[in-house]
């Protein structure tokens, strides 16, 4: 076996794919307990399919660097979704329903009124689950990646410590003198950043898993903030690693096999919890 991943390292867009997957998988994981504790949980579900209306509107005008406009796209709305979340009359989950189905539903419409595709469900599957995506990635979009992904990194470094007393009590935050609405902000664009990132690892579909299972597998054994939050980056690695080398050699989508891993993962920590406690 070891002689198989040998062989299959000697690709360049199997190298590709495990350097993009370990990347996104850190970053989905280093928020995720973020979101986990401030019950924005399928935010991440939200934004990718937001990210999803976003590609087909990228789609019908022919634009071959869709980023121009799914990036932008889904910050905007990460805003206003965590803007909406404190809306008395529109709560965080409503809104996240709302803005996920709505941008699922025009991003379909789309794709078909103005197909440019001869295999459209092809297309449509990859998109929502990621099944090809992360094999045919080109060095400029590995290299962007890698860049976005530094940049998320370095944030989450910087700003630790607001992130922290944001997640726990922004009230409390901000008579600390936190600027509360800001980091907010700060969150928010990162977690957009992220979802896109995502995209073509686990597609649409799956992302919500990057994001909720690593924390939640933390939480299991940890209880402190930085130890849970850097064991569910370790742990995300890992599964997103194992996913890869059994994924690529096997011929499974790709997505769905580390989703599987961090499953797997999360029913371990549980047993491990169970027999600490």
């Amino acid at each position: 076996m070891i002689d198989a991943l040998i062989l299959y390292m000697s690709y360049p867009f199997v190298r590709y794919a495990v350097i993009v997957g370990v990347l996104v998988a850190l970053c989905s994981s280093l928020l995720g307990v973020t979101l986990v504790l401030k019950r924005y949980s399928f935010i991440g579900d939200g934004l990718s399919h937001v990210a999803f209306g976003g590609i087909a509107i990228a789609s019908v005008f022919n634009l071959t660097n869709q980023m121009l406009i799914v990036l932008p796209v889904t910050i905007i709305s990460a805003i206003l979704l965590l803007k909406g979340g404190k809306n008395v009359r529109i709560k965080g989950d409503a809104a996240i329903a709302m803005i996920s189905v709505g941008a699922l539903s025009f991003g379909y419409l789309l794709m078909n009124i103005f197909s440019t595709s001869s295999n459209l469900s092809g297309d449509v599957c990859s998109t929502l689950f990621g099944s090809t995506s992360i094999l045919t990635l080109t060095s400029r979009e590995v290299r962007l990646c890698v860049a976005l992904s530094v940049v998320v990194v370095i944030i989450f470094i910087l700003f630790y410590n607001k992130i922290f007393a944001v997640t726990f009590d922004e009230d409390f935050a901000r008579a600390t003198g936190v600027r509360a609405d800001s980091c907010n902000l700060l969150i928010a664009v990162v977690i957009a950043v992220v979802i896109v990132l995502a995209m073509n690892l686990v597609g649409s579909l799956l992302i919500s898993a990057l994001v909720i299972f690593p924390a939640l597998s933390a939480m299991r054994i940890f209880k402190s903030f930085k130890s849970v939050t850097w064991f569910s980056a370790v742990l995300s690695v890992i599964c997103a690693l194992a996913g890869l080398i059994v994924a690529i050699p096997a011929g499974t989508p790709v997505g769905s096999t580390i989703v599987a891993a961090d499953v797997l993962a999360f029913a371990v920590c549980c047993l491990i919890g169970r027999v600490r406690a």
